[in-house]
């Protein structure tokens, strides 16, 4: 009998002896390499979240890099879709991640929404006599910063309400459009405009504007932050155990703490 006969019929024995034992012949389960790097591209909003996160997770994980990706959700998914690497992408809106999925660039059972938030009216702590949107059409107000909302999901909640309210013709010349809602958060800081729209999250973070009123959930779409695992990623294990850890109890205890809606 041929080599190569011999170890065919030996090769089946072999499998045949496994199966018998009850062992499997391959480990379904996947194997993270060790030293992973993860990078994940996320909103602008999350950035003091998910750095706090990231040494909760590698007191576990110390073998798993984390780095971060912050702008806004739009630019971020543009960027995915012109090929940049990113691992994980997380979004402040369901259209960003809805366009990447409908272009099957996302591994499939991988999406999961983090956490969800809310819409407010910030002005700097020494302005009075805003206490509402109707206030944005006083003569005193000359600026007033949003997303722009063609990529920042803020920016685009901030549109809806606007219009809901039937304020934004009257209100379109202060218009000015930032490419983040943190760049809105730093113009009313810094008194280049005199009144914002922001995320709750990013108002809680500053100590030199106040809330002066939440938008009413019914004036725009739900504000919810999708996150999933980019079909391109070299390490599809590793970035799927980190949302998995997004989705825990630790992770929500931070996310909480910032002002994030979480359930």
């Amino acid at each position: 009998m041929k080599r190569r006969q011999i170890l065919g019929l030996l090769g089946i024995a072999v499998a045949g002896l496994l199966l018998a034992i009850g062992l499997p012949l391959v480990n379904p389960s996947p194997v993270i390499a060790q030293n992973s790097t993860i990078l994940v591209s996320a909103a602008a909003s999350l950035k003091e979240a998910l750095e706090e996160i990231k040494p909760l997770y590698q007191q576990s994980k110390s073998d798993v890099n984390i780095n971060y990706n912050f702008g806004a959700s739009g630019a971020l998914q543009q960027q995915i879709e012109q090929g940049a690497p990113a691992d994980i992408f997380i979004s402040a809106g369901k259209k960003q991640v809805d366009a990447l999925e409908q272009k099957g660039l996302l591994v499939t059972g991988s999406r999961a929404n983090l956490a969800n938030n809310r819409l407010v009216l910030i002005v700097a702590q020494d302005v009075v006599g805003i206490t509402s949107f109707y206030n944005l059409t006083d003569s005193k107000i000359k600026k007033i910063a949003i997303g722009e909302p063609r990529s920042v999901p803020a920016g685009q909640y901030g549109e809806q309400v606007l219009k809901k309210l039937k304020l934004y013709n009257q209100v379109k010349p202060k218009l000015v459009f930032a490419n983040n809602v943190r760049q809105v958060l730093a113009a009313v800081e810094s008194g280049n405009a005199e009144a914002g729209l922001v995320y709750a999250t990013d108002a809680k973070i500053s100590n030199k504007v106040k809330v002066v009123v939440a938008a009413d959930d019914k004036f725009h779409s739900p504000i919810v932050y999708p996150m999933a695992v980019i079909k391109s990623s070299k390490n599809i294990p590793a970035a799927k155990e980190f949302i998995q850890f997004l989705s825990g109890s630790e992770a929500k205890t931070v996310l909480k703490k910032y002002g994030f809606l979480v359930s």
